[in-house]
């Protein structure tokens, strides 16, 4: 009976191991793609590194010859103080040295070594009590249904529910757990075993504290991060969202990257809507993809004749803070709440691919193209779906990063966007928060350009007309300013890129390349 339940607790330990093993990797690459974008490659390196290590800690548990069940301990007691703090120091190296990556190295040598080690140790420990044949058998397949739930659990609950840092610690608790387990398991055979049990219960304090505490700490870094006050910290099952306010600028980041600034955000989401607007011929439906914040759909209700809006963002969190927020009710005049309003949480590639709806105004407001997920939502294939729910003169317009920072991400962006539509017409604005940003504005309807005239003119005359016309509550845009919107610099002048295609991604590289030269 004391044999079958020792291999039973050992078997239960491998299940545990492998689910937290699975959990720390997926942990240090959400926390690395957050902080340093590029979430496919973040991933890639992270996960490479992990099972690099492991292989290492394979081949040095062979070494290990005697005391196998107190190596079994050392190593889960490893497991559970670097992996528990892991989220801690990868924060801590971020908001405060220029190490980041040395840190998560270390994290990822340790804790891959560590479980590499793990593993063969214990399969050698249960083969003490069963086959060679049985034991490798057992402890694979629990080993594998333990990475299968730690793979679903992470996306749908930890992460929305805990937020990475108690998520480490809570991972470090159950590492600890299992340390603790096998030490009363194999009391007889450890030598120290009052010493262990005391370093377990000591550690185990910390880790529960840390857990306690991990949104005062998690607080604390974000002070540092933003270096505004901090009025709301929430993590959605997508990403990580902050608000911050310093005097009366409030700011909204979206996995660290700054949304919008109170302060300036005009500047920018006039010339997103009044352009397109003012270019159409018919405004009765609209589209937003992104515009969460509801600040562009506050624009498009300046509009009598509009008669309906469609708004599609993948995550119901955010769109929930839109429409509820005081932040954001009182910027965006509670916009999301108006009847002509309907919000769409679906992915907006899907959206798009199964719409029956014919939009007159399309508005692509979403984050730079700094990951794979979002470079689709700039690809031809995504701007032809686009074209076939856009109306025969209708207009469609996206945000495209900066003309200055990232010159050729955003001819890129032009030049994929001219292969789809009948006229694609480059302009930008000077946002203070942001510097100068860019936009591009494509139109179905090529019988408006005359051979003869050059885009940006006929656009300018167009605008000029209509915005003298319209009886419209503008900050920023006027008759006046409309030239040095659509004049670029000759530094920054169109260039021929390749086109972005889902195939590729070409758009990816231009702009971490462009950004990473500013840097």
């Amino acid at each position: 009976m004391n044999q079958k339940r020792k291999v039973t607790t050992l078997l239960a330990s491998v299940f545990m191991i492998a689910i937290c093993g699975i959990l720390y990797e997926l942990l240090i690459s959400t926390i690395t793609s957050y902080f340093q974008g590029s979430s496919i490659l973040h991933f890639s390196i992270v996960i490479g590194l992990f099972l690099s290590f492991m292989g290492v800690g394979s081949f040095i548990s062979k070494y290990i010859q005697e005391d196998l069940p107190a190596w079994f301990v050392r190593f889960e007691i490893v497991l559970s103080l670097v992996g528990g703090f892991s989220a801690f120091l990868l924060y801590f190296a971020f908001s405060m040295t220029s190490y980041f990556y040395g840190f998560a190295f270390v994290i990822i040598a340790i804790l891959g070594a560590m479980i590499g080690i793990e593993v063969p140790i214990l399969t050698r420990i249960v083969s003490q009590y069963e086959n060679v044949k049985d034991a490798l058998a057992n402890v694979l397949s629990f080993d594998y249904l333990g990475s299968l739930i730690a793979s679903v659990a992470f996306p749908l609950l930890l992460l929305p529910m805990l937020g990475t840092m108690r998520t480490a610690f809570l991972i470090g608790i159950i590492n600890l757990s299992v340390a603790v387990l096998n030490t009363y398991l194999f009391k007889k055979e450890l030598k120290r075993f009052k010493q262990f049990l005391i370093g377990e219960l000591v550690l185990g304090a910390v880790l529960i504290a840390g857990f306690i505490y991990s949104f005062q700490i998690n607080a604390f870094y974000e002070g540092y991060l933003y270096r505004d006050e901090v009025m709301l910290s929430e993590q959605s099952k997508y990403q990580n969202i902050v608000v911050t306010r310093w005097n009366k600028d409030l700011r909204l980041f979206i996995n660290g990257n700054l949304q919008f600034s109170s302060m300036d955000e005009y500047r920018y989401h006039e010339p997103l809507v009044h352009v397109p607007m003012n270019l159409t011929t018919h405004r009765e439906k609209g589209l937003i993809l992104g515009g969460v914040d509801g600040l562009a759909v506050r624009e498009l209700l300046k509009y009598e004749d509009i008669g309906k809006i469609d708004l599609v963002d993948l995550d119901p969190e955010i769109t929930d803070l839109g429409k509820s927020h005081p932040v954001f009710t009182r910027l965006n005049e509670k916009s999301l709440s108006d009847e002509k309003v309907k919000i769409f949480n679906q992915d907006a590639y899907k959206f798009i691919e199964k719409s029956n709806e014919i939009y007159n105004v399309i508005l692509i407001d979403l984050p730079d193209p700094s990951n794979e997920s979002l470079g689709k939502l700039y690809s031809k294939e995504f701007y032809g779906l686009i074209k076939k729910v856009l109306a025969a003169d209708g207009v469609v317009v996206t945000q495209s990063t900066s003309p200055y920072f990232a010159p050729d991400a955003f001819w890129c962006i032009h030049n994929t966007m001219d292969t789809v539509f009948e006229r694609t017409i480059p302009y930008q604005t000077y946002v203070p928060t942001f510097g100068q940003w860019g936009f591009n504005v494509a139109v179905n309807d090529q019988g408006r350009f005359p051979n003869s005239a050059p885009p940006a003119d006929v656009v300018m005359n167009i605008l000029k007309e209509n915005l003298t016309k319209e009886d419209l509550t503008l900050k920023y845009m006027n008759p006046e300013m409309l030239p040095s919107m659509f004049v670029f610099g000759g530094d920054r002048k169109e260039r021929i890129t390749e086109i972005n295609k889902l195939q590729n991604q070409i758009l990816i590289n231009l702009y971490e390349k462009n950004w990473d030269a500013m840097r």
